[in-house]
């Protein structure tokens, strides 16, 4: 085996454990780098819910309640506004989900369905748990799951869910007596749950990965040409030539160029 060949074994096998290395440090900063701009959007969605909730809150329901109505108007519950306007965002990205789900809802369609209630249940045993991150998958996809509990911190509303009686009659009449009473101060009763896509970000991330490690194996690629060349030029040609030499000495040819 000659010296050149030896030498470029040596300098591909160290480059081959750099591309590895480099390939997998690359590959898992690009997928949490996409998970947590991903997290991103689903906290600011959140906080738009927040915000539709607050203004509700403070604005809107203290108007309607002056008006002399006989019904009862869902537009009062801050909860029914935050999820209205993040409707309007579905509408543009049908994807991207915001729900109040809840154990025991006033409204059926507030109903938790089998995850969103394990997501409830997490909240509820642990008490000082203030946001759950996780994944699931569903049939269209794989999805990051932004949740953050609903507790009754306020007694103002366990006069229309701690027992029928207490409740407006127009809510009564418009959801009748089975659901949504029952709730105690200081419960988990639901979650704020926001579910957003992740195909794009990783698929994005997958492609930034290919292009990052193509363009690193051009390098290495282009280094183990440059050594070569440098091998040759200050290595190979003078131990040829010294070899050359040697060889005309050793046959008697003593005036032989030193260099």
């Amino acid at each position: 085996m000659s010296l050149r060949l030896k030498f470029n074994l040596a300098i591909l096998f160290a480059l081959i454990v750099a591309y590895v290395a480099t390939g997998v440090a690359v590959y898992s900063i690009l997928q949490r780098n996409a998970k947590d701009t991903v997290l991103e959007t689903a906290r600011v969605m959140r906080e738009g819910a927040q915000a539709a909730r607050a203004y509700t809150m403070e604005e809107v329901t203290p108007l309607l309640q002056q008006l002399p109505v006989e019904r009862f108007l869902p537009q009062t519950v801050p909860s029914f506004a935050a999820h209205m306007t993040l409707r309007k965002v579905r509408d543009a990205y049908p994807e991207y989900a915001y729900k109040e789900a809840m154990l025991n809802p006033t409204n059926p369609a507030d109903r938790a369905t089998d995850w969103e209630t394990d997501v409830i249940m997490t909240f509820r045993g642990d008490g000082g748990l203030g946001e759950l991150v996780t994944e699931r998958v569903a049939p269209v996809g794989q999805f990051l799951v932004l949740a953050k509990p609903i507790r009754i911190t306020d007694e103002a509303c366990l006069r229309c869910h701690s027992v029928p009686a207490r409740a407006p009659a127009s809510m009564l009449a418009l959801y009748g007596e089975s659901n949504g009473f029952g709730w105690k101060l200081d419960e988990v009763i639901g979650a704020q749950v926001v579910s957003i896509p992740m195909s794009l970000p990783l698929a994005q991330a997958r492609e930034t990965f290919m292009i990052v490690m193509a363009a690193l194996g051009g390098v290495f690629l282009l280094i183990i040409v440059i050594v070569n060349i440098l091998l040759s030029l200050a290595v190979v040609r003078p131990v040829k030539r010294l070899s050359a030499i040697a060889n005309e000495v050793s046959m008697g040819k003593l005036d032989a160029p030193e260099q």
